[in-house]
């Protein structure tokens, strides 16, 4: 096994590489298809806006790349943005296509009284369907730690595998479908329950 981080010009990658490291892993960074190598396990954290990741992703060839990849059913952690590219669009940036791997939309929490935008600080995820390969161990409502103002709107339930609550609105905390793992939360800030769910991902 071989850990690589994708580096688009953006995203929190030294907290995910140093979460990697205290589970023993040697992350590569890459910020070209070319890079790849013998990596076998990806992660894309995400930090930003998401017309602008795509956007950085399209000028470093990683977008075909990573459809490519995740189509094929090689292992991918995406994490807040990295989870949100993977829906068709954005109301971030609605001019901006997505990847497209799973159908959706990526929607901004409505306006609530008292209701603070961004999203952020700790909040539970609520397991929807148990344990499964990466959520194994974490229990019906593990705390995690969130910072944004989008969230994922599947079209389809099936790949919803937690969900979170802020205010009123509830929506995908995360998803996993086959070796697709993607999460809203940053499992990199969010101490022992964060690097369980990464430790799963990567089967140790």
């Amino acid at each position: 096994m071989k850990t690589g981080i994708i580096d688009y010009g953006g995203g929190n990658l030294r907290s995910v590489a140093n979460a990697l490291r205290s589970l023993g892993e040697d992350p590569v960074i890459i910020a070209s298809p070319d890079q790849i190598g013998d990596t076998t396990h990806l992660l894309l954290p995400g930090q930003g806006e998401f017309g602008d990741t795509m956007r950085r992703l399209d000028e470093r060839g990683l977008t075909p790349f990573l459809k490519n990849w995740i189509a094929a059913d090689r292992p991918y952690f995406g994490i807040c943005v990295g989870y949100q590219i993977l829906f068709d669009g954005s109301e971030e940036a609605p001019e901006t296509a997505g990847l497209g791997i799973l159908p959706g939309t990526v929607r901004r929490f409505h306006d609530e009284p008292g209701l603070k935008i961004p999203h952020m600080g700790w909040n539970s995820a609520t397991a929807t369907r148990g344990d499964t390969r990466v959520w194994q161990g974490l229990g019906g409502d593990p705390y995690f730690y969130y910072i944004h103002s989008f969230f994922p709107e599947p079209a389809a339930p099936d790949a919803v595998v937690a969900q979170t609550t802020y205010g009123t609105q509830t929506f995908a905390g995360a998803v996993e479908r086959g070796n697709l793992f993607a999460c809203q939360f940053h499992p990199e800030k969010s101490q022992e329950a964060g690097l369980r769910l990464i430790r799963n991902f990567l089967g140790l």
